[in-house]
């Protein structure tokens, strides 16, 4: 008998799995994919570590989670710098000086201020869609060129259809920074994600190709308690129905070049283009590898039994969830964490936080 079943081993669970094991618990993982890592798994060609579903860039302001993840493996200074292509035209995200530039031939950032704030005007009163939130945030030539395509791949939709509230705010800098995240700590681990998750579970059993929902009674009465980091409405038979998400497709290409598009993460904005993102995944590591792996990111329609990538945040989806939240409340024995058995959009320092503290308020640590 375990002391606790974790149910996945992406960051919430393998976190989890490594206090509970410093504590002294008895912990058994099981994984329904045929690797570890969730999704942050890394697939190792030729020496470049390709980040399996979708780009993956740890970037935080909590010194707890930074210092903790480089317990177990030591980070890079990759700096998270995307641009932007419409139509052929490269524009540097987030949007700053830079972006403005470009755009209107601006200098000063008061200038830049001045002509955002004019074209602020198109919405009058309270944003009724995403467009005008956009509008009302950056104005129309940002959102026009690199916000309404974008977007209206990426959630299969016009825009116009799409409530305010996704877009709660837009960064905009006055500034010539093209550091896309704010935060103080950011990189990538030094041969990529798979050694931070191994380390991790290093000396706790796993069974991989295990898919929880399918054998919970089985697997049930092995441990004490479950540490259930699966989408919550699979957890209870989809019962008061499915929560809905979007999908990912990944195309990727080995290309016998050094260096293709010269950034990690390139933004294709129009909406002709099918694929909302191109990753070259070795400058995450600043490979000098003669050859190069380039993915192409396709948002897709989601369907039950694919992988679920961005939960749909909208007041029907939102009230569903709350209800399974409720059930969630009424189970013994039973912990549910991570991004779909909470159905939130985490990013991974997050989860690493949420894990500790889930962990020690369990083990009786307090925080």
């Amino acid at each position: 008998m375990y002391d606790y079943l974790i149910v996945g081993s992406g960051l919430f669970g393998s976190v989890f799995a490594h206090e509970a094991k410093e504590a002294g618990k008895t912990c058994l993982v099981v994984e329904r994919r045929s690797h570890l890592g969730g999704n942050v798994y890394c697939e190792e060609k030729e020496g470049i570590h390709i980040h399996k579903y979708g780009a993956h860039i740890f970037h935080t302001s909590f010194r707890e989670v930074w210092e903790y993840v480089n317990r177990f493996v030591e980070f890079n200074h990759y700096v998270n710098s995307p641009v932007a292509n419409y139509k052929g035209e490269l524009y540097n995200l987030p949007f700053n000086m830079n972006t403005f530039s470009k755009l209107w031939g601006v200098v000063t950032p008061k200038e830049a201020q001045e002509r955002i704030a004019g074209q602020r005007l198109a919405v009058k009163g309270e944003p009724k869609n995403l467009e005008e939130q956009a509008i009302s945030l950056v104005g129309t030539d940002i959102y026009q060129k690199l916000i309404k395509g974008y977007t209206e791949k990426q959630w299969g939709r016009d825009c116009r259809e799409l409530p305010a509230f996704i877009i709660k705010r837009l960064p905009v800098r006055y500034t010539f920074d093209n550091n896309y995240f704010n935060d103080r700590y950011q990189g990538i681990p030094i041969g990529g994600y798979n050694r931070l998750i191994e380390a991790l579970l290093e000396g706790i059993e796993v069974r991989l190709g295990v898919d929880f929902n399918e054998h919970r009674g089985e697997l049930s009465a092995l441990a004490e308690k479950i540490v259930y980091t699966g989408a919550i409405d699979a957890y209870f038979d989809n019962s008061l129905g499915r929560l809905e998400y979007r999908g990912l497709r990944f195309e990727t290409e080995r290309l016998e070049e050094e260096n293709h598009q010269g950034v990690a993460v390139m933004n294709f904005t129009e909406r002709e283009i099918p694929y909302t993102r191109s990753i070259e995944h070795k400058h995450f590591e600043f490979g000098t590898q003669p050859v190069t792996y380039v993915t192409k990111e396709y948002p897709a329609d989601w369907r039950p039994g694919e992988e679920a990538y961005y939960p749909v945040n909208d007041a029907r989806n939102q009230a569903l969830y709350e209800r399974y939240a409720a059930m969630a409340a009424e189970e013994k024995n039973v912990i549910f964490g991570g991004r779909l058995a909470e159905y939130k959009y985490y990013d991974m320092d997050d989860v690493v936080l949420s894990a500790l503290q889930t962990v020690r308020k369990e083990m009786g640590a307090g925080l």
